[in-house]
């Protein structure tokens, strides 16, 4: 936790220093004066998130008191509003008191204990990840220990101190609360709707264990999709080093291992990025397979087919993020002192064959195709990623976001299948493309995308797209109530969809 304790006797120079410049926050004509009117709120601790806060509940119109034990050195560090005082003063009049210093330096603040009875203390810290696995009890049920007449909210503790300065975005606005007494957890809400904040009632302080484990989460939602595309990314490498590499080196005493750096990763990329885009599509597959086999919409998925469809969004921009790594390569491919070495081989042994014009149509019209298809496919992953993003996907509707990822999702699946056989061609039929009698990489590629884009095609049959439209409107086959579709086919688009 980055929050500086109150009651040490000799702070860090870098702690000494406010995130932003003070001249910043005194330039600010809304943090300069308070209404004498305005609800007082107090902060123990100096730190920088004490810093932080201050500027910010001044900024949401509240009178701040600050408690500090040496007011002198650290009142230049908070806003000019903000009253700095001993730790004493600060919690005498405040109703509501924000901690903001470190577990271990609670005990401190007993003397205070007479002063704070009847009080709201609001425990703004964070464990780091060794203590929340040595400790049993939260932080927060810790203070409640040591003040048993004070009522301990926890809050604000997945705020970082650079949030609370330059404000609230889409993606940080949550501030859960927990706590015993629901009108102590209503008065923290309403002071964080005030600062801009959404806050969550997490329910009693037993929460609180849970509420400060979230800030030690590191990407919890793309553990698995990380792993995934790592392992298709080994396995890939793997299989394109043992064609590209091992086999002219074992049977031709060709050494190509100079590949591995460039060509080799940015042959593996777009498979890699071809089989993640796939596999976003193939749960939706076979999650509609399965309510056709089940005959109802109210029966669960398996825990796997569940946990698979909500890592559908993280296996698609891993997919964006492969496929654009692989357009930066294939820019790169030119740079190469190999490829250079190509051209200058290929103009010399047309020169001694005495060909003055090399031209193969059929291969001109087939790289013209290829790129286009890659770039037409790639424009529509950047789609796809951007629409990911919170702030334009708070602004489309239901049908919006749906069509652009699902449809349009689609639309870049089918995009990536021509390119990839606009690339293969009619390479898949050459003997001499087996090396140790492996095929070629890209035919592997196409196996899982084109399971799916046949799925999809079936599902588009009127027999079976409209009993599943049946089906997804509350239709069962065993049950009682039935349901029948609207004849206008319109009305019956719109029906949604897995």
């Amino acid at each position: 936790m980055s929050h500086q304790p109150a009651v040490a006797t000799k702070m860090p120079e870098e702690m000494d220093k406010p995130l932003i410049s003070l001249h910043l926050v005194d330039s600010d004509s809304s943090l300069a004066k308070v209404p004498d009117e305005a609800p007082k709120v107090g902060i123990l601790g100096s730190g920088d998130f004490a810093r932080s806060l201050a500027t910010r509940l001044v900024g949401s119109g509240f009178k701040v008191v600050v408690g500090s034990r040496n007011p002198k050195r650290t009142a230049g560090l908070f806003p000019s509003a903000a009253q700095v005082t001993f730790q004493e003063e600060a919690v005498s009049s405040p109703e509501v008191i924000f901690v903001a210093v470190f577990r271990e330096h609670y005990s401190s603040l007993c003397s205070l204990s007479d002063q704070l009875a009847g009080k709201i203390l609001v425990d703004v810290s964070n464990p780091t990840e060794q203590e929340h696995l040595q400790h049993r009890e939260s932080n927060a049920e810790y203070l409640a220990s040591l003040f048993p007449t004070c009522t301990v909210v926890k809050a604000f503790n997945v705020i970082s101190a650079w949030t609370l300065q330059a404000g609230p975005r889409d993606g940080n606005r949550q501030v859960p609360i927990c706590g015993d007494q629901p009108e102590a957890r209503r008065a923290v809400s309403e002071m964080a709707l005030a600062m801009g904040f959404m806050p969550v009632d997490m329910g009693s302080l037993a929460s609180a264990r849970e509420v400060e484990a979230m800030p030690l989460r590191l990407l919890p939602a793309w553990k698995v999709p990380t792993l995934l595309a790592l392992g298709l990314f080994v396995c890939f490498y793997a299989y394109n080093f043992v064609r590209d590499v091992l086999q002219p080196y074992v049977q031709e005493s060709q050494n190509k291992f100079f590949k591995l750096p460039v060509s080799v990763v940015n042959t593996t990329l777009p498979c890699v990025a071809y089989v993640l885009l796939s596999l976003v599509y193939l749960p939706g597959v076979l999650a509609a397979a399965l309510q056709l086999r089940r005959g109802t919409k109210y029966q669960r998925f398996p825990d796997w087919l569940d946990h698979w469809l909500q890592h559908r969004k993280q296996i698609g921009l891993l997919s964006f993020f492969c496929a654009a790594l692989h357009a930066l390569y294939s820019f790169c491919l030119p740079l190469r002192r190999a490829h250079r070495y190509d051209l200058v081989n290929l103009a010399v042994k047309q020169v001694l064959a005495n060909k003055s014009h090399l031209w193969v149509e059929e291969e001109v019209w087939r790289m013209e195709i290829y790129l286009s298809l890659g770039v037409l496919a790639l424009g529509t992953l950047s789609l796809l990623a951007v629409t990911s993003l919170p702030s334009i996907a708070n602004s489309l509707n239901w049908r919006e976001f749906s069509f652009v990822q699902s449809s349009l999702g689609f639309v870049a699946l089918v995009l990536s299948t021509l390119h990839t056989l606009t690339y293969g061609w009619t390479r898949a039929f050459e003997e001499s493309r087996y090396k140790f009698y492996l095929p070629p990489t890209f035919t592997l590629t196409l196996l899982v995308p084109c399971v799916v884009i046949l799925a999809k095609a079936l599902f588009l049959l009127p027999c079976i797209s409209r009993r599943l439209a049946r089906i997804r409107r509350g239709w069962e086959r065993d049950g009682t109530i039935k349901f029948t579709l609207p004849t206008d086919h319109a009305l019956a688009e719109k029906t949604s969809h897995v």
